[in-house]
């Protein structure tokens, strides 16, 4: 597993923001957004290209295209929206699916209420987007039913990971490449991140 932290600073000042409890919910959904697209750059580097035969304005040339299926970016529901609409942003033509969980907040463990994903996942590089990587448990339920469905090349974009949530996936998905704009100190006994940003799905939807 590979381990990428986006320590740009566009990132981190963006990601600071947020972080901060007086940011309103729109400005939160916003900044989501922004960081989304970044951290996507990095989460995409290897994507494959063949060369394409194009006719610029002044020469014909070999231009490096994007090759194979398109990719299938899958949201984890629910919180896993506010990245995945930055993301499609750059992405457009990428296929996308949900996979709906929540936590039971006395075990900490998910809870499957909702599965839809493209076609031919053992074709396409798939990329799973949830904000916060924290005990893990509903981000390797994710990628079990994802592998289920045929996907062989997953990878995992979050925007906060806890040390914990890191080992647990490390344990479960070794071939899972992981990319996050920080690492944060622990868990709390409720198994939020320390210090994160709080249940980014309640800030990004106004809910508690």
């Amino acid at each position: 597993m590979t381990l990428t932290i986006v320590d740009h600073p566009l990132v981190q000042h963006k990601l600071s923001l947020m972080r901060d409890k007086s940011t309103p919910t729109n400005q939160f959904r916003q900044l989501l957004r922004e960081i989304s697209h970044l951290i996507a750059y990095e989460v995409t580097r290897d994507l494959p290209l063949e060369l394409c035969d194009i006719e610029t304005p002044m020469r014909s040339m070999q231009a490096p295209v994007l090759t194979g299926k398109k990719l299938a970016l899958v949201s984890i529901l629910r919180a896993g929206n506010g990245l995945l609409d930055g993301v499609l942003e750059l992405i457009p033509s990428a296929r996308v699916g949900f996979v709906g969980l929540y936590r039971d907040e006395e075990t900490l463990q998910p809870v499957q209420y909702y599965f839809k994903v493209p076609d031919d996942l053992q074709n396409r590089v798939v990329i799973a987007v949830d904000p916060m990587l924290a005990t893990g448990n509903s981000s390797v339920a994710a990628i079990d039913l994802l592998k289920q469905a045929g996907a062989r090349n997953v990878k995992f974009l979050c925007l906060l990971a806890a040390p914990e949530g890191i080992a647990r996936m490390q344990e479960a998905h070794p071939d899972v490449d992981i990319t996050t704009a920080a690492v944060d100190d622990c868990l709390s006994d409720i198994g939020y991140i320390l210090p994160g940003l709080g249940d980014a799905g309640d800030r990004m939807f106004g809910t508690k």
